[in-house]
């Protein structure tokens, strides 16, 4: 049995539109879960950057490592809630990007055959987002498009 032609640009057209709401809102919703719990986690825990800091390439070795704590975990705090409400959506992935490259090469340099793997997908969710953009179940569809709509009456 073979799906007509026309049916099938139907479906397809169909799962395009859906795609387009929902796709981009999965991938930052798992992001931001990710990266929130990583966040909290440090919220609680003892620097582990302290006993490693000479594994940090350069420039990151001259950061002193409490602030690079800090950083790090205000990082995994603040861009998660940016992910979730849909603003500075690909400034948050990319920044999460950068993260988890220097996670990359400092903690997973043997690609421990768990947490390396899931590294790169994390980065590998990050680049989607970073080159797709939020979807349009987010803040910066709506901006996007209220920006747009005031620059096209302010020049007409």
């Amino acid at each position: 049995m073979t799906i007509p032609s026309e049916q099938l640009r139907t479906l397809l057209g169909i799962l395009d539109k859906i795609g387009a709401w929902i796709a981009p809102l999965g991938l930052r919703l798992v992001l931001a879960r990710e990266f929130w719990l990583a966040g909290v986690a440090k919220l609680s825990a003892d620097n582990r950057f302290t006993s490693i800091q000479d594994q940090f390439p350069f420039p990151f070795n001259f950061v002193p490592v409490d602030i690079s704590w800090h950083l790090v975990t205000w990082l995994e705090l603040i861009a998660p809630i940016a992910l979730v409400l849909g603003l500075g959506t690909r400034l948050s992935a990319l920044s999460l990007a950068l993260l988890t490259l220097l996670s990359l090469a400092v903690f997973h340099a043997d690609l421990d055959p768990v947490s390396g793997r899931l590294a790169l997908l994390h980065l590998a969710l990050c680049l989607a987002l970073i080159l797709s953009g939020p979807g349009k179940l987010s803040l910066d569809h709506w901006l996007r498009g209220r920006y747009l709509q005031a620059e096209r009456r302010l020049w007409s």
